[in-house]
């Protein structure tokens, strides 16, 4: 797959998945382009770097190529991966070149429904605290290192492992880390007896694994141990597992946690992010740390010195307003992430979402109506597909009616480009703005922070803080549109 001499094209290389790889293709030497649909700040650092970048698909593109990488994300229609099957290139997935680029590391990946990306952003910047100099790829970028994988040349190597597509069977790690498994990704799930089924699956049939860690303060993942054959190493807040969370007053920040093993004090830990969802991430990073031999001093300094993952709970400020911007998209995660809004500080709690996938909205229907709980107003979007068939009776009204049955205050906007219009009508000094999506919210949350300054006659230069309930969601590219 890949020889010396190998001509490698990225399809959806503006996406944060495809273009952490093509950073490690390229750092190994070998000749990399890529193509996305849209010019991104992905696109243009990949062409910084040296690659080739076309911006529009073209059968052209892979002239001369030797391999041609997609994600699942890419359909079977585009041009030039249609171009490649006729002419004979060898097409391969993400994950298969990723794992490929493995060898002769030490490894660990970490996967899960939520929280992968925060995860395995801890445990690299633990390793990088202990001297070790890992490498990463992340499905984020870390603020700590302003990049989303790196080929350091040291021992280990720290992955993140999508299994919203099954193609984390592709992966042989020493050290897997399961952090969540809940409902989600049905677009290829058939329900939660099949995720756990292949995550059993991944964790058994893994001829390298030398050792698994388990979040055991979820219940998929309890269902998942109960038919291992070997127990992995749990950790968590809630239960008794071997490495345990107890916080430390009342959980304001910094947040102040006691990290044990079982009944023994390893230290008092400090993480500068909100949500008791981040303590559960972190005593999961300082378990798979702690057992690989990184000394405590280094895993404290390391937590103390954390800045999280690029939106992921982002926090911005613009005229007295409170801008969040988060990808998360599972009800679970939105719910944690407004319950940690609430802690920051007082005031009205407006909620923008754009609902995503009919699948995951006609499973988790109830969920969504719950999971805006403490919003004093809601305002949805128009359904984005995914390229999903349409279920009946599923849409964006369908998810209106629901919050609303929750005795929430909704306002439905079918165009996105009319929101901060609508919010600069409606925010006041104190309010907490929380927009939920990808990088199209994004940037009209930089808008309307900007908006919002200019409106008070000063731009407001708090410090941003990052941190993730959830599972990372890739830029508004091929790679997750």
């Amino acid at each position: 797959m890949l020889e010396p001499g190998t001509r490698v094209h990225m399809l959806g290389i503006g996406g944060i998945g495809v273009s952490a790889v093509a950073r490690i293709l390229h750092a190994r030497g070998f000749e990399v382009s890529g193509s996305d649909v849209r010019q991104s700040a992905l696109t243009d650092e990949m062409v910084e770097l040296g690659m080739r970048v076309q911006i529009g698909h073209d059968p052209a593109n892979i002239d001369g190529v030797t391999l041609v990488v997609r994600s699942t994300a890419i359909p079977d229609h585009n041009v030039e991966l249609v171009a490649a099957r006729e002419r004979g290139v060898e097409v391969v997935h993400r994950s298969e070149v990723l794992n490929a680029l493995l060898s002769g590391y030490k490894t660990i990946g970490v996967t899960g429904t939520h929280g992968k990306g925060t995860v395995s952003s801890m445990i690299t910047w633990i390793l990088e605290c202990a001297g070790w100099e890992p490498g990463f790829v992340i499905g984020g970028r870390l603020n700590n290192f302003g990049i989303n994988a790196r080929d350091s040349g040291g021992e280990w190597m720290v992955v993140e492992v999508d299994e919203s597509d099954g193609t984390h069977h592709n992966f042989e790690l020493d050290y897997a880390v399961c952090n969540f498994l809940e409902l989600d990704h049905l677009n290829y799930y058939a329900d939660l007896d099949d995720i756990i089924g292949n995550m059993r699956r991944f964790l058994t049939e893994n001829p390298r694994l030398k050792e698994a860690f388990v979040n055991l303060d979820c219940e998929g993942n309890r269902r998942l141990v109960a038919d291992l054959p070997t127990r992995p190493t749990g950790y968590g807040m809630e239960h008794k597992t071997e490495y345990h969370a107890e916080l430390v007053g009342r959980g304001q920040l910094p947040l102040r946690f006691n990290a044990l093993r079982r009944d023994e004090l390893l230290a008092e830990l400090t993480l500068d992010l909100p949500g008791r969802y981040n303590v559960v991430n972190a005593i999961g990073a300082a378990a798979v740390a702690h057992r690989i031999g990184v000394p405590v001093e280094a895993i404290a300094e390391a937590m103390r010195t954390y800045e999280g993952l690029e939106n992921r709970f982002t926090i911005e400020h613009g005229g007295g307003v409170t801008v969040v911007k988060d990808y998360n998209s599972h009800p679970t995660c939105m719910r944690k992430v407004l319950e940690s809004a609430r802690d920051l500080v007082d005031g009205r709690i407006i909620s923008i979402f754009k609902p995503y996938r009919y699948t995951l909205i006609k499973y988790l229907a109830d969920e969504y109506g719950a999971a805006f709980a403490g919003s004093d107003e809601v305002i949805i979007t128009t359904m984005y597909a995914a390229n999903e068939d349409p279920i009946p009776g599923i849409d964006t009204q369908y998810v209106v009616d629901k919050i609303k049955a929750n005795g929430l205050d909704v306002t439905f906007i079918p165009d996105q480009t009319d929101i901060n219009d609508y919010l600069l009508t409606k925010a006041r000094a104190g309010d907490k703005v929380i927009f939920f999506g990808g990088d199209d919210f994004f940037q009209m949350a930089d808008a309307f922070t900007a908006q919002m300054a200019q409106r008070a006659g000063a731009t407001d230069d708090a410090p941003h803080i990052g941190a993730e309930a959830g599972g990372p969601r890739d830029a508004l590219t091929e790679e997750n549109p």
